[in-house]
């Protein structure tokens, strides 16, 4: 962690030149995953990828640098699925064909999510059968496709449940959004829990990354940290599906 540690603090002073302040947190980025100039390319980006355009069903993670994304998904009419700040109030389901595209700049921000996302229970995620896409931020990701976020394990835990719910297959894809100063080029080894992403965003590249690790499964009830279980309720239902004492 030492390592990630002194990775995320030298991207964060980079960072502060290009990301927007956040309206709760300022430019503490360890609470948040910041939004930056430009991102709006990025959104479009992802749009126009054959992935995208033929997906059923997308995970959008609450990160201030997917607005725009998630207003352009509202407005396409998909079906997506976002967390709540933290996970601690769950997953929420947007559905394309039902929202009000004259409302989905406001829905696209957290604050709008809170109003017009659908709570939904694991069973009613499990529903949804499959995830094809899975959009995230980064604190900071390597040219191998390593990305680790603000250091509280939201998406790792995220990515462990739909696994767990059998929601993501090799067919479904991870996209990491992040701006250039965020790109690394550390040489490190994921840990057993860490994502793998597929494509990196970026508003002046679009980078497919070469297969090279293999991509977690499930989550690490042992390593699992207990404050995590005792703030995110979706844990809590899983723990209980699965007979699992934490």
């Amino acid at each position: 962690m030492n390592e990630k540690d002194d990775i995320r603090k030298e991207v964060w002073q980079r960072l502060r030149e290009v990301a927007y302040p956040d309206s709760r947190f300022d430019y503490d980025f360890s609470n948040f995953i910041a939004d930056f100039r430009n991102s709006k390319r990025c959104a479009m980006r992802i749009s126009e990828m054959p992935q995208y355009r033929d997906s059923k069903v997308l995970f959008i993670t609450p990160d201030n640098s997917l607005t725009n994304l998630r207003e352009l998904a509202l407005r396409g009419g998909k079906t997506y699925v976002m967390t709540t700040y933290g996970i601690r109030r769950g997953f929420l389901l947007f559905e394309g064909n039902v929202v009000s595209k004259a409302k989905a700049d406001f829905m696209a921000t957290l604050d709008g999510a809170e109003v017009f996302g659908r709570r939904i229970s694991l069973e009613d995620l499990a529903a949804l059968k499959h995830i094809d896409m899975l959009v995230t931020g980064a604190a900071a990701v390597t040219m191998d496709g390593i990305r680790f976020g603000k250091g509280h394990g939201f998406f790792d835990v995220e990515w462990g449940i739909f696994t767990e719910l059998k929601m993501i297959d090799e067919r479904t894809v991870t996209v990491t959004v992040v701006d250039d100063v965020q790109l690394v080029n550390y040489p490190f080894k994921p840990d057993e829990y860490d994502t793998i992403t597929d494509y990196i965003v970026t508003p002046k590249k679009f980078i497919k990354v070469k297969p090279k690790y293999k991509r977690p499964s499930g989550i690490k009830w042992d390593a699992l940290k207990r404050e995590l279980y005792e703030t995110i309720p979706p844990l809590q239902e899983l723990a209980k599906l699965r007979g699992v004492k934490v």
